[in-house]
């Protein structure tokens, strides 16, 4: 069930914050609200600051589009083919029991810091999506599957009228619950790895010297940049659902 957030819980909570950063009076443990929007009005003038942005956007981006992607054709081809299936399920569930730090201890072996974030995110969201795109093929009607092969239906009409509004709800699901572990873990990936040029690196940085300010005024930016792409990824996901219903 989606949640609204209200202005007014925003602000109570911001007002929690502001009282007890002056209560505290020490910044380095806990700045308040007001300190941190006048530090990230400083940082965005900066290029740095976009190009960090830019960076991180794109690497968690990547291995978002490509877990979702990968996820899909192995659901697919795992309700096709059981040995498929039987095959991917201790992969899968390696993926799903190791904690994201031991990925990226290993993944730092193996491979470049630049390309970790990509690397941890796709890993995070090809489990969710596979599930979630196989519960949604085997959850279409039997039924009309059967009528279909009777009347011998070509196969892309199959996957068009009866497949793909079947798969779409689960789809959508998956996605949106793949997407905030999506960012979560491609920030933290690069918080140990330390790309040159990362919001990673930067929330490293501010831990290292202290930089309270800093360190929450990325933080918010992790949040608000997080919020955009889901929004911008579900509008897409909505636009997809009319042409559907259309159909």
């Amino acid at each position: 069930m989606k949640q609204t957030i209200r202005i007014w819980a925003v602000m109570v909570w911001l007002l929690v914050w502001q009282v007890g950063a002056m209560a505290l009076d020490q910044q380095i443990l806990l700045v308040s609200p007001v300190r941190v929007l006048v530090r990230l009005a400083e940082l965005s003038g900066t290029a740095a600051f976009w190009q960090a942005i830019a960076a991180s956007f794109l690497r968690i981006t990547a291995g978002f589009l490509l877990g979702v992607t990968v996820g899909t054709v192995l659901a697919v081809l795992s309700a096709r083919y059981r040995l498929v299936e039987e095959l991917l399920a201790p992969a899968l569930l390696a993926v799903r029991s190791v904690p994201v730090a031991s990925f990226v201890i290993l993944a730092l072996i193996l491979f470049s810091s630049r390309t970790l974030a990509t690397l941890i995110s796709f890993l995070i969201v090809l489990p969710i999506l596979y599930s979630g795109v196989l519960c949604g093929i085997r959850a279409a009607d039997a039924e009309l599957l059967e009528m279909a092969q009777v009347f011998r239906i070509p196969s892309v009409r199959r996957i068009r009228y009866l497949y793909v509004p079947e798969v779409f709800p689960f789809f959508e699901s998956a996605c949106g619950s793949a997407l905030g572990l999506c960012w979560k873990s491609g920030i933290a990936a690069e918080v140990i790895g330390m790309p040159q040029g990362s919001i990673g690196e930067q929330l490293q940085q501010a831990k290292v010297y202290l930089d309270t300010p800093d360190l929450f005024a990325w933080t918010l930016v992790i949040v608000l940049v997080s919020l955009v792409f889901e929004r911008m990824f579900a509008a897409g996901l909505r636009w997809c659902a009319a042409r559907l219903e259309r159909i």
